[in-house]
């Protein structure tokens, strides 16, 4: 090979984009991206409150399901957690893994050939001999077989990250349990490169939304989240509601402000489908 054909190639090579770990998810989560880009209903609400749904019927419908979970599934299974590199490609991805495998829980097993009222209907509360579809160690990554619990509270929540500094309480309002009460899931996957956006964005729009927060007189009502993960969010922030101030608008920020005490929205566990949602209807 001559000079000036070296000089061409190094020319090239160093023009070539680098591949960044934002990639990664991009690349890896490809089918699950396609699914959301396919069936998620997003709404913006008034003040910036935000609902999604996932319609679970049109992608039932469609051909080339079964096909495409079991690509993405393929993918992760073949896929090495340990290339992660750095908190927001890492945290990213296992958002990603809850989210999807959720979905795919729901779309691959419907009892008596049905879709679930609830994700409850798998086991758990109305049936206690069945393991609950939080608790089942089914959905593979690189191998290993994980929950639902191994991914949200072992991992993204779970003292390894707390160590790293990488725990962050606004996951609460990135995972979603495919529930009308969870805050919504989004219509792309997360990256290293929009994952701080879409947390801040999340946790912004979710204390716009009543469904999550409402101020009445002076009684701040909020998910249930905050009474089931108190201890992510003190730690975070000292308080409920400094967390919440440090996260919100400021008009929600001097509304909690307020305030004098606290109650619970009851969840809300139907199915996270368009007909159970009244502002997209």
């Amino acid at each position: 090979m001559g000079y000036r054909q070296i000089l061409l190639l190094l020319t090239v090579l160093l023009a070539w984009p680098a591949v960044s770990t934002a990639d990664v998810n991009a690349k890896v989560y490809r089918q699950y991206q396609a699914l959301l880009s396919d069936h998620l209903v997003e709404k913006t609400l008034p003040e910036n409150g935000l609902v999604s749904a996932f319609d679970y019927d049109a992608a039932l419908a469609g051909e080339g399901l079964m096909e495409r979970l079991s690509a993405q599934e393929q993918a992760l299974r073949e896929f090495n957690p340990g290339e992660l590199e750095g908190r927001e490609a890492s945290v990213a991805f296992w958002i990603n893994a809850y989210n999807f495998f959720m979905l795919a829980q729901i779309l691959s097993e419907q009892p008596e050939g049905a879709l679930v009222s609830s994700v409850w209907d798998y086991g758990g509360r109305l049936n206690p001999f069945v393991d609950n579809v939080f608790e089942r160690q089914r959905f593979n990554v690189g191998g290993q077989n994980y929950s639902l619990n191994d991914i949200e509270k072992g991992i993204l929540l779970g003292q390894a990250y707390a160590d790293k500094g990488w725990k962050d309480a606004r996951v609460h309002f990135a995972v979603n349990c495919a529930s009308v009460g969870c805050p919504p899931l989004r219509a792309r996957v997360y990256t290293a490169d929009n994952l701080e956006t879409l947390l801040a964005e999340n946790t912004r729009r979710a204390f716009n939304t009543g469904r999550h927060l409402r101020v009445e007189g002076d009684t701040l009502y909020l998910t249930e989240l905050f009474k089931w993960y108190e201890d992510d969010f003190t730690q975070a922030a000292g308080s409920e509601q400094a967390f919440i101030s440090q996260w919100a608008t400021p008009a929600v920020a001097e509304a909690v402000k307020q305030t004098e005490s606290i109650r619970y929205i009851d969840y809300d566990w139907r199915l996270n489908r368009p007909e159970n949602f009244g502002a997209l209807q």
